[in-house]
């Protein structure tokens, strides 16, 4: 049998979706800057992450009004963070410079947006946002944009696209952005996979035929996703997409299996969606739906909680009987196709 930890430590590790960055401005406002070399930096050497997708999300108090100027600011963090840590890390805008960076023992860092709301009704700051570095992008989170309605809606209006959303998709594919579907509301994903021509990403998803909850996708989405050369990032790190009775590694690993089932082993790989520390230090646990009203966990913790905790995954997968070459796949090598197929690669 294929020694696990070994195997994890040898394979590129790529993460499509950790929220850190609202974690590390947190921690600056409280004149603690330190926070991403204290705590995130040996998390994902532990992990063995070395490609890291870092969504901006906008916090609710900053939409819409003040998304841009947030989402740019925390755009310059990601910079800062770059140049500061140089040794360890680097800013990535290409498939190339991911290649470099990982080649030199650095972890490669790539600038995303979640729901996209510093664009606004303006598609053509998509052009902007790719000056700036973005390379990832999402229209919608759980509620609506001018671009899109997110998947929170679509118990209610299962809004299409907007216009301005296909003029979105439209310069993400021409400018070399990748397109994130998570989040997308049914509707929007209908669009997507009839108007997209370059691959993308899911980028923190699961299985609707797991979980039955509005984030995951279902089979039929999987494989259209499939047949336009994407990948499937699973939310290894949120209970309710994997199963909140079970959250576990090998639950994580049934997501896994269920996707390669319909999808095929070219098309599923890891997108955790690290939320839990920002929303523990921040608000002193979760909110919203998931929180009971005695403000009480209404959950079980995800077993992959951090990224030190990504080795779990690779020791389930071994265990089963993952042959190694599927588990590299799994681990970083399909997501990594995508990026080098696209990411600041303008359409031809």
């Amino acid at each position: 049998m294929t020694d696990p930890h070994w195997l994890h430590d040898d394979a590129v590790v790529v993460d499509t979706h950790n929220d850190l960055i609202v974690l590390v401005d947190h921690f600056d406002r409280r004149d603690q800057p330190d926070h991403f070399a204290r705590f995130w930096l040996p998390e994902l050497r532990a992990g063995g992450v070395d490609v890291q997708v870092l969504p901006i999300c906008i916090e609710e108090q900053f939409q819409s009004e003040g998304a841009l100027r947030r989402t740019l600011l925390l755009v310059e963090r990601i910079h800062q963070l770059a140049a500061e840590h140089s040794d360890d890390v680097a800013l990535c805008l290409t498939g190339a410079d991911i290649d470099a960076a990982t080649s030199s023992g650095r972890i490669a860092l790539v600038i995303a947006l979640e729901g996209a709301h510093g664009v606004g009704q303006d598609p053509e700051l998509v052009r902007t946002m790719a000056r700036v570095g973005v390379r990832v992008v999402s229209m919608a989170h759980f509620g609506r944009t001018f671009l899109a309605d997110g998947s929170g809606l679509d118990e209610t209006s299962r809004g299409r696209l907007t216009p301005e959303g296909i003029t979105a998709l439209r310069e993400m594919e021409e400018l070399g952005i990748v397109f994130d579907i998570s989040h997308l509301g049914i509707a929007g994903v209908e669009d997507v996979l009839s108007l997209a021509t370059r691959p993308f990403l899911a980028t923190h998803s699961a299985c609707l035929g797991i979980t039955d909850i509005h984030r995951n996708l279902g089979d039929e989405q999987l494989k259209a996703i499939a047949e336009l050369g994407g990948v499937v990032g699973v939310a290894a790190a949120i209970p309710f997409f994997i199963d909140a009775d079970a959250p576990t590694a090998d639950r994580v690993v049934d997501h896994i299996e269920h996707i390669i089932g319909v999808a095929g082993i070219d098309h599923v790989g890891l997108g955790p969606d690290f939320i839990d520390d920002y929303y523990q230090n921040v608000y002193g646990g979760w909110l919203g739906e998931w929180a009971l009203p005695t403000g009480d966990l209404a959950y079980r913790p995800a077993e992959i909680s951090r990224p030190s905790d990504l080795p779990k995954i690779t020791e389930a997968m071994v265990r089963r009987g993952f042959e190694e070459q599927d588990i590299r796949k799994v681990l970083g090598e399909n997501v990594l196709r995508v990026l080098r197929d696209v990411m600041g690669r303008p359409a031809r």
